[in-house]
């Protein structure tokens, strides 16, 4: 599982370096889409085919199902590292995550996530502000 936040750049081809934690989950290929909160998410081929799974089994006779299915996949672009182990973000996926220069490189269950390092402060800083409710986290700590 990927853990950690890295910070890096992007060049001007629109290029990020994959951090070397991140390497080897992400080095069969990946698929970046739309994430939560306006960041992306960088899925590893395994994972993104369970992802598929799960918005196939999404009622189509659901208006916001299918909203939901649209914004997500619509989105999504295959990917590869290239030599020095950058992966290519399209245009779209910079524009809606607000990536220009800066990026942070976060870890999650299941995926990377990719964010504008102010809304990745205010994202950690909303939780720091409001954490989430007792029940949510029972069975988190054995």
């Amino acid at each position: 599982m990927p853990f950690g936040e890295y910070p890096y750049t992007i060049d001007d081809k629109g290029r990020v370096v994959i951090p070397p934690a991140f390497r080897e989950f992400v080095e069969d290929g990946m698929i970046l889409t739309r994430g939560m909160e306006g960041c992306l998410y960088v899925f590893p081929l395994a994972s993104w085919r369970r992802v598929e799974e799960q918005l196939e089994g999404l009622p189509l006779t659901d208006a916001e199902s299918r909203a939901f299915v649209r914004f997500f996949y619509s989105g999504a672009n295959k990917a590869r590292l290239d030599n020095q182990s950058r992966v290519s973000v399209p245009q779209t996926l910079r524009a809606f995550a607000d990536l220009d220069s800066d990026v942070i490189v976060a870890g999650a269950p299941g995926r990377l996530e990719l964010w504008n390092p102010a809304r990745w402060e205010a994202a950690i800083q909303a939780v720091q502000n409001d954490p989430p409710k007792p029940d949510l986290l029972a069975n988190f700590v054995a």
